[in-house]
Order: C-alpha cells, then sequence, then structure tokens
C-alpha cells in the first residue's frame, strides 16, 4: 500500500522543500497530546505540559482532534511562511466549507482521498462528524457543534488558541528548531538541484522512490494507507519537522495541493519480551486487515464503527481482528458511555521492534 503522488510533467522549480511554522505546531501538538509516539520528546513534552496554564490545557484538549489521531490538512501549509502570524492570515482566507471540512476530518475516512463534501452542506456528513465528536467526548462533541453552528466564531477561536500556544511555548521553540529545519531544507533543495529528484527523496525518507514510465512520473510514500494525488498543474511542497518523528505525512486530500511533511532526526526504539509473547502478538499482527486497522489504533481510540467506516467493513469483523489484537495485549480498551473505544498500546507495540511501529505511525 501506499500515497503515489503524479508529478508527470512538474518542473522541478515547482517542487519546494521549506520549514513552515504553522506545520511544526501541528506537530508539537500532536506530540504533546500523544507522547507515546515519540519517545524522544518525553522531556520536552513533561516539562511543556507542566508549564501549561490549566486553561490553555483545558482548550488544548477540547480542540485535540484537530492534530491527535490525524492532522487536519489546514496545518500542512502548502505555502510555508516566515512566520505564523502570516501562515493564519493566509488560513483566514480560506472559505469555511473547505476549513471546516478539513478541521473535523477526525478520523481516517475511507472516501478522504475522493473528496468528502463538507458537513456545512452535506446532510450525511454532518451526522458522521457528529457521531465522531461524540465517541470522543462531550467536550469534542459540544465543539463540534459549535463549529456547525458558527464557523466563523469558531476559526476565530481556533486561531486564539494557535496564538496563546505560541505566546506559551511555541514561540521559543520555534527559534530553537528553525534554523535546524531551514539548514535540511536548503540541503533537501541543493541535492534536488545537483543530483535530481531520486537522491533527493532518497535523503528525505527511504520510504519514498520515484517511479517513471511510459504513463507518467510519480511519488510513491510508503505508508499502511492507499491513496492517489496529483501535483500537476499546481506544485509539491516538502515540510521538514523536528517534531514529527515517526510520522510521514503526505496531504493527498481532492483538492489540496499536496505537501509531505518529513521528520529531520531519529530515533530508534528498542525492548525485549518473552519468545511466546512475541510469536503471539508477531502473528496478531501478521494479518492485513489488522496491520491496517493498527495505523488507526495507534493514533487514538477508535470505537468499533469507527473502525468499519475506515475499512469498508462489517462491525462483526472488526470485533474479531480486535479480540486477536487484544488477546495478543496489543490493545487497551476504555468505556465512554455507550462507545467503547479500542488504542494500540504503543508501548507495548514498540518492544516488537521499530520498524514496525514506525510503519503503522508513518
Amino acid at each position: 500500500m501506499s500515497v503515489t503522488i503524479d508529478i508527470t510533467g512538474l518542473p522541478h522549480e515547482r517542487i519546494v522543500f521549506c520549514p513552515s511554522p504553522l506545520a511544526e505546531l501541528g506537530a508539537a501538538l500532536h506530540a504533546l497530546s500523544e507522547p507515546g509516539h515519540h519517545a524522544g520528546l518525553h522531556g520536552w513534552a513533561t516539562t511543556t505540559c507542566a508549564g501549561l496554564k490549566p486553561e490553555l490545557a483545558d482548550r488544548l484538549h477540547e480542540a485535540d482532534f484537530m492534530w491527535r489521531s490525524t492532522r487536519s490538512d489546514f496545518l500542512l501549509t502548502a505555502q510555508p511562511r516566515a512566520t505564523l502570524a502570516e501562515e493564519l492570515d493566509d488560513l483566514d482566507r480560506m472559505d469555511d466549507e473547505k476549513f471546516v471540512g478539513a478541521a473535523l476530518e477526525i478520523s481516517c475516512n475511507s472516501q478522504y482521498g475522493e473528496g468528502v463534501p463538507s458537513p456545512l452542506v452535506d446532510p450525511q456528513a454532518r451526522c458522521r462528524v457528529l457521531d465522531l465528536a461524540a465517541a470522543r467526548g462531550p467536550r469534542q462533541a459540544a465543539f463540534v457543534e459549535r463549529m456547525l453552528a458558527d464557523p466563523p466564531g469558531t476559526r476565530a477561536w481556533i486561531r486564539r488558541l494557535l496564538e496563546d500556544c505560541d505566546e506559551a511555548f511555541f514561540a521559543d521553540t520555534w527559534n530553537r528548531v528553525r534554523v535546524q529545519l531551514a539548514a535540511d531544507a536548503r540541503h533537501k533543495t541543493e541535492l534536488l538541484r545537483r543530483k535530481g529528484l531520486t537522491e533527493a527523496l532518497a535523503a528525505v525518507s527511504p520510504a519514498m522512490s520515484l517511479e517513471e514510465d511510459a504513463r507518467g512520473t510519480r511519488i510513491v510514500v510508503d505508508k499502511l494507507v492507499h491513496g492517489r494525488t496529483t501535483a500537476q498543474g499546481s506544485a509539491l511542497t516538502f515540510l521538514p519537522t523536528a517534531f514529527g518523528r515517526p510520522h510521514l505525512f503526505a496531504l493527498h486530500a481532492a483538492g489540496w495541493q499536496p505537501v509531505v511533511q518529513y521528520p529531520v532526526s531519529t530515533r530508534e526504539l528498542a525492548g525485549t519480551a518473552p519468545v511466546e509473547t512475541v510469536k503471539l502478538r508477531l502473528e496478531a499482527v501478521a494479518h492485513p486487515m489488522r496491520m491496517r486497522m493498527c495505523r488507526n489504533l495507534a493514533r487514538a481510540s477508535y470505537t468499533t464503527s469507527e473502525l468499519a467506516d475506515a475499512y469498508g467493513i462489517s462491525a462483526p469483523e472488526v470485533s474479531r481482528h480486535l479480540a486477536v489484537l487484544k488477546k495478543a495485549g496489543l490493545l487497551t480498551t476504555q468505556r465512554r458511555g455507550r462507545y467503547v473505544l479500542h488504542q494500540l498500546d504503543v508501548t507495548v507495540v514498540a518492544r516488537l521492534g521499530s520498524d514496525f511501529l514506525e510503519a503503522v505511525l508513518r
């Protein structure tokens, strides 16, 4: 499985490597909400969370579905600016339907790459996001209802939240990492100019490759998800991130310019477990469908119906796969009202091997 970006005929000058403060803030917020994904950032996350004012921490929790399980597409800007304020100004110019549709893409919808109607205009999409939000908790449900009822007011609330994060911790963080990110972007740009796209992609990630044949030229991003998009007639933007590893994001939504966010640092995870336990767990994740489910479950808690919707299979079939993963000790579950939420225990999965963990988080 992979995400394919068609770049047939795209001049190399329209392939851009550039850091983005908004994208890096999105990565940092994800690291705060899911520290188990980012072992190397444990100290930073702990210190930052401890320093947050309770009111700001509460607002971050209310809106965290925009960066926790998936990354809202508007956080992966296709036209990076020098400052966060400039990128937020660009967001303000986005129309409500596009903004709200991106903000409320709470789970990896199976129709994501085909283009999902905005919940502002489509009743079915509206019911779906309300149901997904309800599974996240009453605060998230109320937030989604508020956004659907008052998009301009909620958008202003989101901007203030991001500005308050910048004042509280991100401005200092950005000053520390932006030089590294800018240097990486310059290096990749020079590789592209001097040695070509194949060399530049290899330097970005071993999970990326270039394919050329009679049908055209494509960048292939090796991920446990299937998607296709095109940069023909537009451009392709690569955003380096210091907070993103092991995630490798490839924005491939219909109607959006493709963007790839790639990590610039490395970190190895290791561990041990009894042989019989390892055998049971490897057998559990070896099934193709369960491996795909692990991609979602590693990012956030999901209900059975959400997984059925994401993968186009029946709820009983999802339950059978979840039972196998749970028996192997790879899942945690929690009940929230009438919902039962399942999530992959990334700490346990990390002990199976960093290659598998990075594949499902990529």
